[in-house]
């Protein structure tokens, strides 16, 4: 039924409930498991609280982001590789908006279906913070299982 599955996954708890259906589904298909962490990017120079960051501190930063981010796709793949996935992949992407880098990376591996989680945010958290689940709902050409 699926060839490639992409999970996303921020590492939170609620992303771990994706990532093992994920790697459920990769097993009783016998598809490949792509699990991806996109880091979003900041401008070149930000304010951290009253405080100006210098280019090497916003530098410093993203390097820390991107570690943290390939530690969490590296799990996911170990943890699939663990339970007997035969092919899974890691991938960090660098991104300003999570939702689309997500669409993408679906679209560039040839994906049949991205599994993800949603926060489950209503009303006006919705509103303000937006949802990448939804954009990632509405605008994918790929199957989307939500996972809540």
């Amino acid at each position: 039924m699926y060839e490639r599955i992409l999970v996303a996954t921020d590492g939170s708890e609620l992303s771990d409930l994706a990532v093992n259906s994920a790697i459920d589904l990769a097993l009783l298909t016998q598809a490949e498991l792509i699990a991806v962490k996109v880091v979003h990017h900041y401008p070149a120079s930000y304010f951290e609280g009253s405080i100006m960051l210098s280019q090497s501190e916003v530098s410093h930063l993203r390097e820390q982001a991107d570690s943290e981010a390939q530690r969490v796709v590296d799990a996911v793949k170990d943890k699939a590789e663990g339970r007997g996935v035969k092919s899974a992949r890691a991938i960090v992407m660098q991104a300003e908006l999570i939702s689309e880098a997500i669409i993408e990376a679906a679209r560039v591996h040839h994906c049949d279906l991205i599994v993800m989680a949603s926060h489950g945010r209503r009303g006006i958290k919705r509103l303000l913070m937006g949802s990448e689940t939804l954009h990632v709902l509405t605008h994918s050409h790929t199957p989307v299982l939500v996972l809540r």
